[in-house]
Formats: C-alpha cells, structure tokens, sequence
C-alpha cells in the first residue's frame, strides 16, 4: 500500500521539516547517518547505531541477520553477489517503473518497534513504502552515495536519552 501526497522539505538551521499536504501532518526531521553495525554470530538479532549527523545523539536499532549482513557488505563495498538480493530488487522494480527512491525516513517509535518509510518519487509526486527501518537502509546503502536517512525529532527525543548516547 502506498501514500500519495505533495511533499516539501524546508531546512531549517541543520533541521529540515516534511510538509505532507493533504495529511495535514507536518513533523520535523534530523539527518542521520550510519555509525555502526554490530554482527553477532551467536545471536539472531543484530544492531545498527544510527547517529546524527551534525550532532551529538544516536541511537541503537535491533535488526535481524540477513539485513544486517547486506548492510554491512555495502559499507564495505565488497564484490555484489551475480544475482540480484532482496534489496538490489526492490530498486531495480522502482527504477523500472520509473520512480527514483530518495530517502529512508525513521517517523514513529511504538512498542520498541521503529516504524520507517521509503520515500519515492514519481512523476513530482512522493509515494512513501512503509518499511522496516532495517530494509529501507539496505535499500539506502545500495546507493553510492548513500540515500539520507532522517529520523523524526520525536523519535529521536523517545530512542536518545538526555546525554545522547544510548
């Protein structure tokens, strides 16, 4: 299922704020980048830390095995496998129905579950996929460079205690 709207995004002193027009919803947003990636092989669930990008707080992200392996072998650049992967798919379908992906947006924290969205952009309109925060950054990190990440201000103000770190 996808959501139609007319999408603005406004910078404002290193903040940028989606307008959603139509959703009558507007939330503000912090880039953010990938700061690590922590693989267990002793545990099905893996953690990604995402940090701001011209601040000082970050956050943790549990994710499963497989996403946390295809993220990191696009961090490190190793050689792409000679048949697509779920993540290679996923942009492949939106280039070949002519749409440009072009965020990851982290917008909603309940019940320890993060919630994200893909955001496409087709024809001057904005589709937003929802997603697991883990896929839509394996998506992000399929790019060179990679796509930005934004994560909503309240979300980062509920997974950030007061010092930032978590």
């Amino acid at each position: 299922m996808h959501k139609l709207s007319t999408f603005a995004m406004i910078e404002v002193d290193n903040f940028y704020i989606s307008l959603h027009v139509g959703w009558g919803v507007s939330s503000m947003t912090v880039p953010m980048q990938l700061a690590r990636i922590i693989i267990s092989e002793i545990s099905d669930n893996q953690v990604i830390y995402l940090k701001e990008v011209d601040g000082d707080r970050q956050f943790p992200i549990v994710i499963g095995i497989c996403e946390a392996k295809s993220i990191d072998r696009r961090v490190k650049d190793e050689a792409r496998p000679p048949r697509p992967l779920t993540h290679d798919l996923i942009v492949s379908i939106a280039e070949s129905l002519g749409a440009e992906i072009d965020s990851v947006i982290i917008s909603d924290l309940r019940d320890q579950t993060y919630f994200a969205q893909l955001r496409l952009r087709k024809d001057g309109e904005v589709i937003d996929i929802d997603s697991r925060p883990s896929d839509a950054i394996a998506v992000a990190v399929t790019f060179q460079p990679f796509l930005p990440i934004y994560v909503s201000e309240e979300v980062l103000d509920q997974a950030t205690p007061k010092d930032g770190t978590a």
